[in-house]
């Protein structure tokens, strides 16, 4: 049997699903099959999937090709188009077995080209238990698809539906059967976390989820948050990054820009100034807390001031782990009919971000030299401390452990153990 092969493109839930589909498609018995899940995030995103797409169908002349993940939801009729595309399925049918069981199946001629259904229709997220990936130390656990926001730069909520929640039970105990097969840490993942348990009975926010997943699984050393909305935190999930020292000090948080005027007509729901109040209020509950943040460089009508302002919130809220986004005209999408930032001046201005990105890494970095963390093992020479920062080792260590590290100096990237 030759296992499928599978290429993945975008953000860490899109990683998560391929995971699942491995599972998915190896239950299904699907032979010979090069799989594409694709981003539809940028226009640029779209142009390498078709790029990829091109490149694979030249490796794997005879395996069929499918497609499948964002873009190929909102844009189906691109790949349906493309000669070296067998089949294209949708996001929701690519975590479905009887999918797989079908482009597996012998009767593959009667199977339709494109399978891809109204993504605004689905009004559960099945949730699927999947290994850690690209590493044996941490596992992932989908608790929301889907955000019910329309911010102006994102195609993505066409892409993923609207906002659906996995039940607290579900996810409890998914997480039971992680640390019983030797997991370290869990990290929960979704589109738009902060959204979770809004169409659940009675509506719990996500901090209950945190606070009952930490009391009902007390064996679990280690749980992470990904990507979060700072204007959405509830109390519960602030009375949990205050008390609960199994929560990581780390929060990526979706900022977008640093100037109120980029940020109304982005259509996000805070301000610049509830930004840094949510940093100052989260650091004075627990000092080491770290941030990441996504921020866009040259959104429509950004001035060289405007810019600036997003430019000094990287100090302001004392970010350290930057994701820098040039900004992509996307068709359909409300920013793409405002008037266009110069196409070098954006480059210019991503290039500031990542610089100053650069400096803040440095600053924690330097920070850290002779603490001791407990450092949770990726590969026997590389680990990661709670606050996310990687630490190298000289002599191996327990890949998977949590292991207690002094930690000697940095190199500008990495700090040293």
């Amino acid at each position: 049997m030759t296992a499928p092969v599978f290429t993945n493109h975008g953000c860490r839930l899109n990683a998560y699903e391929t995971e699942a589909m491995r599972e998915l498609t190896a239950q299904a018995g699907l032979e010979n099959a090069v799989i594409v899940n694709t981003c539809a995030v940028t226009a640029e995103a779209v142009r390498k999937a078709r790029q990829d797409i091109r490149k694979l169908r030249k490796q794997h002349p005879d395996a069929r090709l499918i497609v499948t993940g964002c873009a190929a939801q909102t844009e189906p009729e691109t790949f349906e188009a493309m000669g070296e595309v067998d089949f294209v399925v949708g996001n929701t049918e690519k975590m479905e077995l009887q999918t797989w069981a079908e482009l597996g199946s012998n009767f593959i001629g009667e199977t339709e080209k494109v399978q891809v259904n109204d993504i605004m229709s689905v009004t559960e997220t099945a949730s699927h238990l999947i290994d850690g990936f690209g590493t044996r130390s941490r596992a992932y656990v989908q608790v929301q698809n889907g955000c019910d926001h329309r911010c102006t730069f994102c195609i993505i909520p066409y892409g993923r539906g609207n906002s659906r929640s996995v039940p607290a039970g579900v996810v409890v105990d998914q997480i039971k059967r992680l640390i019983d097969r030797g997991f370290n840490e869990v990290v929960l993942t979704g589109v738009d976390m902060t959204s979770w348990g809004a169409d659940l009975p009675a509506q719990p926010k996500l901090g209950d989820l945190v606070m009952r997943i930490l009391k009902l699984v007390p064996d679990l050393p280690r749980l992470r948050i990904s990507s979060i909305d700072s204007i959405e935190v509830d109390d519960a999930l602030m009375q949990a990054i205050a008390t609960e020292p199994r929560l990581m000090p780390h929060l990526h948080l979706s900022l977008q820009a640093g100037d109120d005027m980029i940020l109304k007509r982005m259509k996000r729901r805070h301000l610049r100034d509830d930004a840094i109040r949510f940093c100052e209020d989260a650091r004075a509950l627990r000092p080491e807390l770290t941030f990441g943040a996504d921020i866009i460089a040259g959104f429509p009508t950004e001035t060289d001031e405007m810019f600036e302002n997003s430019l000094k919130l990287v100090t302001d809220c004392d970010l350290t782990w930057l994701h820098i986004f040039p900004y992509s005209k996307r068709d359909g999408t409300p920013a793409a009919k405002m008037p266009s930032v110069d196409g070098k001046k954006i480059k210019e201005r991503a290039a500031k971000l990542r610089h100053a990105g650069e400096l803040q890494v440095q600053k924690h970095l330097a920070s850290q030299i002779g603490q001791t963390h407990a450092v949770l093992l990726e590969n026997p020479h590389m680990g990661r401390t709670p606050q996310f920062a990687e630490v190298t080792f000289s002599q191996a260590q327990p890949e998977g452990q949590i292991v207690e590290a002094v930690i000697k100096g940095q190199d500008g990237t990495q700090l040293v153990a």
